[in-house]
């Protein structure tokens, strides 16, 4: 289907008089045509030039221009070797002057425009250097490469930087490109000789497109660009490239790689070297660092260019000077880096596309994307007129009169009028850009001197620690230390506050990210000293792991919860996106401390109560077990075949499976197998079907507990699987359901009352469900049960007395009292559920407790966790009163709902008293039955 050139806007010829003799040369144009010739050629000697030259083509152009530019396209792949050159040049001409013809009429937005230039400047590319290889390949100087090889280039891959890669070429850009050859197609005795025939090729197809012969250039090419310029040459083995970006790549060259893209040669080759590189251009961490290097760019910049100072229209560079485009593109590309690595769909190549990303995942107002885009597009549009004139590779608007004259005349505008909105457009962005790379006073109040004399002492030492080592990690400190100083002051406790801070501080391993993510959000300022104000040990958590703060600048931070299907599809989705099985570990380990970190902040915070917290936390670990296992039955499988029969369940015990686990829980696990009627497994080692289960186990464990860069992600416990420590670590489904029937001990039974299945085969899992509700639902001896209680809870009491008043959980009367009533309850009245409350609800049914006692303990258990809670988010260890910091007692206090320290202690000992009174009239009750 052809469209013919419509015309909705129409330049203004500068000369009328060149104008109306251009016009002439082409007698077939139509009153409407005629205007858009008379304004090209009267305002531009270059278009103009063009237009005599192709005249005899324009007919066809004009008639249906994306056929016309397809057909040129066509025309250079079909070129003859010994034609390149003019062919080539002849292309340039006609797909210069095509959309020109195309932007100044309105025919085409600029991304078209834009897209023309660049799928022109690709297929250059290709065609130049195709064209050497097979010069190079017919003189036998590739090894082992033939004529077949052409398609992918003999493995030379040419990726396309900066416009080019992001599909933004100018009119008269040079095209920045950097040559790779990829190394593991040829023999490596043949290394040397092949770099040297990959480099004359790269030379010879730069040679095709940048000599200007008669009939002129088709494209300035620049290598600069690839890895160390001054000492590489011009076409790099991929496997050196890689090395280099490892080890020395700078922040200006991860920018670099957001556009880049392979655009010619071998293709796939590029696309997978790009892809090596996305841990070097989008790193995990929020990566606040690369603010300040663009600042420090767009300094360098204009100390280069000599573009400090006001802003006047005559003279300005409309890339590099002021509000220009580069402004705009490193305002994007700096908060892609920031975010990039923790979001792929930030990772757009185009600055218009990575606006609206950005703008869409709350990174940046949608106000501000829209002006930005707007800004940038006119911009552009601003910057091709500036280039049409003369076909010179400058930004630079004219000085001259004259000079103004032409470019706003290819605007349809007058002179006055394209000053005064181009100068409104330039100020805009210079004013959006500062206030993001140098807000004042880093984008809020200067931080008052606080009232408070801290111990100066402590703030001296601070540039000793690792983190203020660094140049750079002490000048962004400088700046921050008086708003965190002025913050201090304003804690319950200044004093404790800066020990606590100063605790952080001291076990930081490195400050230059953190501090930065900091300057550039500081509201994160309260939520740090609301932390170390708190508790050291929490705050000594984030000194291991302060990229945690990522997670509340990441979006939707303080969100409800999502639930645990929603968390499992998200660990899911994050883990396929991961190559290898270490990977993936790392991974599922990164993921979950930010969420961990998620429920301890809402906790601290109060948006949420312990319980809710503690149901948080089971689900997140359910997830990541759910999301893990078969990610660790997969690796597993590559070496010793698929599970025999129905694969493995995995039973979450204790808190876990009660859904009441808290910051500090270890996961209490049993594994059930079931292999149906198979021996053995049937991979390259096979294993017997109870061996391959006993190792695929203690794979599974080691996923969760080793230490890995990223941490641990728990401790397992596996001592409730049958017959303990002394059972094997994974049990068979026949084998479990026969031991829960005829040889578990009672507590073993009390337990399963909080098992729940987690992740495996789902028929697995109803079965495993089955046989626990068979078991607890058999008739019991009431007298039997409370005599194992009496005499657990006896052991228990023995093992763990209680470490002080605070201690919630071990003692008489305390949680492991109260879990022990209600396991009992439901063993008794033959429940399932997994509940407490339920539990004890099931206890009154059973007649062992009434309704009275069991509000009692239900009302008891609830102050018990939000203690807990609130305790094991400040420390693993017991508290105790009298060496709480203000801080962790006003936590405490808050989450419990008392006034003092001294009041909820009164409130524990009297339901400690309370609840074990009744636990005691209980298990009285077994002398009687």
């Amino acid at each position: 289907m052809t469209m013919p050139l419509t015309i909705t806007t129409l330049p203004r010829p500068f000369d009328a008089d060149l104008a109306v003799e251009t016009v002439s040369l082409l007698p077939w144009l139509t009153p409407e045509q005629a205007e858009l010739i008379s304004g090209v050629a009267g305002s531009s000697p270059y278009l103009n030039n063009l237009i005599q030259q192709e005249r005899e083509w324009l007919p066809q152009a004009f008639a249906d221009p994306s056929g016309a530019l397809k057909q040129v396209f066509q025309d250079c792949r079909n070129c003859a070797p010994d034609q390149l050159k003019p062919g080539l040049r002849q292309a340039k001409r006609r797909v210069a002057l095509l959309t020109a013809l195309c932007d100044l009429a309105g025919h085409w937005p600029l991304e078209q425009v834009t897209a023309a230039l660049t799928d022109f400047g690709a297929l250059s590319v290709d065609v130049a250097i195709k064209a050497e290889l097979a010069r190079l390949i017919a003189r036998n100087k590739l090894p082992g490469q033939s004529e077949a090889d052409l398609d992918v280039a003999a493995g030379l891959s040419v990726l396309a930087m900066g416009k080019m890669g992001a599909h933004e070429l100018n009119y008269s850009s040079d095209i920045d490109l950097i040559c790779l050859f990829d190394e593991t197609r040829y023999d490596p005795d043949d290394f040397f000789e092949v770099r040297q025939a990959m480099v004359r090729a790269t030379r010879n197809m730069c040679g095709v497109l940048s000599d200007k012969t008669a009939d002129g250039y088709v494209f300035r090419t620049d290598l600069r660009l690839r890895p160390d310029p001054a000492v590489t040459p011009v076409c790099v083995a991929m496997e050196a490239a890689e090395r280099y970006y490892e080890s020395l790549g700078r922040t200006w060259e991860r920018a670099a790689y957001i556009k880049a893209r392979a655009c010619a040669g071998d293709i796939a080759a590029g696309e997978r070297f790009l892809k090596t590189l996305r841990p070097f251009v989008w790193r995990r961490h929020l990566d606040f660092v690369a603010i300040q290097d663009a600042h420090d760019m767009r300094l360098r910049i204009r100390e280069n260019k000599g573009t400090f100072g006001a802003i006047e229209v005559p003279g300005h560079d409309m890339k590099l000077g002021q509000g220009g485009i580069r402004e705009i593109e490193f305002f994007t590309q700096t908060r892609q880096l920031i975010a990039g690595g923790r979001d792929p769909d930030l990772r757009h190549r185009g600055t218009v596309p990575g606006l609206a990303a950005l703008a869409e995942k709350g990174w940046l107002p949608k106000d501000t994307a829209d002006a930005l885009s707007a800004h940038y597009r006119a911009h552009r549009m601003v910057e091709h007129r500036i280039q049409m004139v003369h076909d010179a590779q400058t930004h630079r608007m004219p000085k001259s009169e004259d000079g103004l004259a032409r470019v706003a005349c290819l605007m349809g505008m007058d002179v006055a009028q394209m000053q005064a909105e181009v100068k409104e457009r330039l100020l805009n962005v210079r004013e959006l850009a500062d206030g993001f790379f140098a807000p004042e006073n880093n984008g809020h109040s200067a931080a008052e001197a606080p009232a408070v004399e801290f111990d100066q002492e402590v703030i001296d030492r601070w540039r000793s620690y690792p983190a203020l080592r660094s140049e750079r990690g002490a000048q962004i400190f400088e700046r921050l230390k008086p708003e965190l100083l002025s913050r201090l002051a304003k804690a319950a406790e200044p004093g404790e506050a800066l020990l606590a801070l100063d605790g952080f501080l001291k076990g930081l391993p490195a400050g230059v990210q953190l501090f930065a993510l900091f300057e550039a959000n500081p509201q994160l300022i309260d939520l740090l000293i609301d932390i170390v104000g708190t508790s050291r040990d929490l705050a000594g958590y984030l000194s291991r792991n302060a990229s945690v703060f990522d997670a509340v600048i990441g979006g939707g931070f303080f969100d409800a919860w999502p639930g645990a299907q929603a968390l499992l599809l998200e660990l899911e989705k994050s883990l396929e996106a991961e190559g290898d099985y270490e990977s993936k570990l790392d991974r599922a380990r990164a993921w979950t401390k930010d969420w961990s970190f998620r429920i301890g902040v809402h906790h601290l915070r109060g948006l949420i109560t312990g319980a809710e917290a503690g149901q948080h936390y089971a689900e997140l670990a359910s997830s990541v077990i759910a999301a893990l296992a078969p990610v660790v039955v997969e690796q597993f499988a590559t070496k010793h075949g698929t599970p025999p029969g129905r694969g493995l369940a995995v039973l979450g015990m204790g808190s876990l499976g009660a859904l009441q686990m808290n910051a500090k829980s270890d996961l209490d696990l049993i594994v059930i197998y079931d292999p149906a009627d198979q021996e053995s497994s049937d991979g390259k080692r096979p294993l017997a079907s109870r061996a391959y289960y006993a190792r695929l186990t203690q794979a599974l464990i080691t996923a969760l507990t080793a230490p890995m860069a990223q941490g641990r992600l728990y401790e397992v416990d596996m001592r409730l699987r049958p017959s303990g420590t002394q059972g094997p670590v994974a049990t068979s489904l026949a084998a479990f359901d026969n031991y829960q029937n005829t040889q578990a001990w009672v507590w073993e039974h009390l337990a399963l009352v909080r098992a729940r299945p987690l992740a495996g085969d789902t028929e697995l899992m109803r079965d495993i469900a089955a046989i626990r509700s068979d078991v607890l639902q058999a008739p019991k001896e009431t007298g039997k049960i409370l005599h194992d209680v009496a005499e657990m809870r006896a052991r228990l009491a023995a093992a763990k007395p209680p470490a002080g008043p605070l201690d919630v959980k071990n003692g008489a009367g305390r949680m492991v009292d109260i879990e022990l009533m209600s396991q009992a309850g439901a063993l008794l009245s033959g429940h399932d559920s997994t509940g407490l409350a339920a539990g004890l609800e099931a206890g009154v049914e059973a007649g062992i407790l009434n309704v009275a006692q069991a509000a009692t303990l239900k009302d008891s258990y609830r102050l018990y966790r939000e203690v807990q809670m609130a305790a094991r988010l400040l420390s693993d260890k017991p508290l105790v009163d009298a060496e709480m910091g203000e801080g962790a007692a006003a936590f405490l206090c808050r989450a419990s709902g008392y006034d003092d320290l001294s009041g909820l202690i009164l409130a524990l000992d009297t339901a400690y008293a309370a609840c074990a009174e009744i636990a005691q009239t209980v298990l009285d009750q077994r002398e009687e039955q």
